[in-house]
């Protein structure tokens, strides 16, 4: 069921999606500033491009750092990813069919506005990473 989903959701909205954050990405990377910017935008560009069958995590320890640069985040890029979010969902939310995958837009704006201290695991293994990180403190 994910495989079917995840090609629906490829053809309707995950390619354009995909595309935004790889601008967004490639813009961000243009400053030696913004290059983990950068990074955390193709990070999350792959996730919109096949998000059924992963699901997010956040990564213990993270601290400041994270913080400081998700509110630099959300000023720059993470806004209009999350609007960009906000009208495919809304867009696919019009039809029976794509509801389920507006529900799914609709589930990617919090990584949009805040992607720094989170990571992307299997929904089969949510606590995996998390879990490893705690036991070894890495």
């Amino acid at each position: 069921m994910k495989t079917i989903l995840n090609v629906i959701w490829l053809v309707l909205s995950g390619f354009w999606l995909f595309l935004g954050y790889l601008l967004a990405g490639a813009l961000l990377c243009i400053t030696i500033i913004g290059i983990p910017f950068g990074i955390a935008a193709f990070r999350i560009g792959v996730y919109a491009l096949w998000p059924f069958g992963y699901t997010t995590v956040e990564r213990r320890g993270a601290g400041a750092p994270s913080c400081i640069g998700n509110v630099l985040w959300l000023v720059l890029a993470g806004w209009w990813l999350a609007l960009g979010h906000i009208v495919t969902g809304i867009a696919l939310c019009v039809t029976i069919i794509g509801i389920p995958l507006g529900i799914a837009n609709f589930k990617l704006i919090p990584v949009s506005l805040l992607p720094l201290g989170r990571e992307i695991v299997r929904t089969d293994q949510p606590f995996t990473a998390a879990a490893a990180t705690q036991r070894t403190g890495w």
